[in-house]
């Protein structure tokens, strides 16, 4: 499984830190939703879904929380720590966001509006949906 991260130039001084996200440039797509979560338990398990279409940039801004991923054929984890690291998140893959720090904010860069219908939220669903399309290939 290929993961693919963007480690993000901070720019700053004695003022503080900034970092500047450009679409195309910074992130492999125009976004065109974003949405945060925050003030999430560590004990909680977020996600537990795929997407068909729908493509995303995970950027942990504050604090900490692991990513589980899942092609349907291998697994993989993944640490968001700091605020200039973006994970990648191609359609077609299965994600669990967990063991978040108390003060972390997950930002999330999205391809698409929300569309309830791109949504796979049953993981037998998944593999099913993964076997059909290599079967269409």
């Amino acid at each position: 499984m290929e993961i693919r991260t963007f480690d993000y130039e901070p720019h700053g001084d004695n003022r503080g830190q900034l970092v500047a996200l450009e679409e195309q440039k910074d992130f492999p797509f125009a976004v065109k939703r974003v949405y945060y979560i925050y003030d999430t338990l560590s004990d909680v398990v977020r996600g537990h879904h795929a997407h068909k279409c729908l493509k995303q940039v995970l950027i942990c801004v504050h604090g900490s929380c692991m990513i589980h991923l899942d092609n349907g054929h291998e697994t993989c984890e993944v640490a968001l720590d700091k605020p200039t690291k973006g994970l990648y998140i191609e359609n077609d893959m299965w994600r669990e966001m967990y063991d978040f720090s108390p003060d972390a904010v997950l930002l999330v860069l999205a391809s698409e509006l929300y569309d309830e219908t791109d949504y796979i939220r049953d993981y037998d669903e998944f593999l099913k949906f993964i076997k059909a399309k290599e079967s269409e290939a």
